[in-house]
């Protein structure tokens, strides 16, 4: 099946996801939000994966939401434009899940990255939740899957100041697990085939007990953060924070 937005490749029990919105470095729409949930569905229904590689086109991972998809959104239509079931899927998937992070990994894309169970970075790679800058927050997972990787100190001040890492700080303070020179993907694809040569049954029912208990708790708060997210686009500072950064200055929140 062809996709508008994605790549989507199985080979010898491996399944890649590309994300393929080069032109607009890879940014999360409406579209791609369909493309990659169906393709992950389809992935946990093929019983011949035994692991899965998600990666960016064209030296970037994903550069987050797409503003101009979203600057318009009334608080409604803002809940049906989270990422969460197709970043839960991604959670929930029970082979093991590898993000080759290439370039800018900002936002949604970032939220995308931790919904992964591993994250290869390349050493020219940036990482960070800009959101705060356009009046808003991360609102695909981040505000609970940040602080259970990396603390919530950390959490707090990546997400309330905005600020981009370089990987090498990205792997410092723990976002990612590995840094590599170049193309990560290579390295992704390597750290697949091996885990396709584990016993399926064992590692499928290993990640399926990790995850009961490390990820319960954060599931469960999972609906607040949607419902706060969406209730922020009801506010000044939202659409003056978008509109700035589409318009390309800087944004005067007023607190409304």
């Amino acid at each position: 099946m062809d996709y508008k937005t994605i790549k989507f490749i199985t080979d010898s029990h491996i399944a890649q996801i590309v994300l393929n919105r080069p032109a607009s470095l890879n940014a999360l729409n409406r579209d791609m939000w369909h493309d990659m949930l169906d393709a992950v569905k389809r992935t946990a229904a093929d019983d011949s994966v035994r692991a899965v590689v998600i990666s960016g086109a064209e030296g970037n991972f994903a550069a987050g939401g797409d503003i101009a998809d979203m600057v318009d959104l009334t608080p409604l239509e803002a809940a049906r434009f989270v990422f969460h079931p197709v970043f839960n899927a991604i959670e929930d998937l029970p082979v093991p899940v590898i993000a080759a992070v290439s370039g800018y990994a900002l936002g949604g894309g970032m939220e995308l990255a931790l919904a992964c169970d591993f994250r290869i970075f390349s050493e020219s790679a940036s990482a960070g939740f800009p959101e705060i800058n356009l009046g808003i927050f991360p609102g695909a997972g981040g505000t609970q899957r940040l602080p259970l990787l990396i603390g919530l100190s950390r959490a707090k001040e990546l997400i309330f100041t905005g600020q981009r890492i370089d990987a090498r700080k990205a792997l410092e303070w723990g976002l990612c697990d590995r840094l590599v020179a170049g193309d990560p993907l290579p390295a992704a694809l390597e750290m697949a085939a091996n885990f396709a040569k584990k016993s399926p049954v064992a590692l499928k029912a290993a990640k399926r007990v990790m995850n009961f208990g490390a990820i319960r708790g954060m599931r469960a708060s999972i609906p607040f953060e949607e419902e706060a997210w969406a209730g922020i686009f009801s506010s000044e500072d939202q659409k003056e924070g978008m509109r700035a950064f589409l318009e390309k200055r800087k944004p005067a929140f007023k607190g409304k």
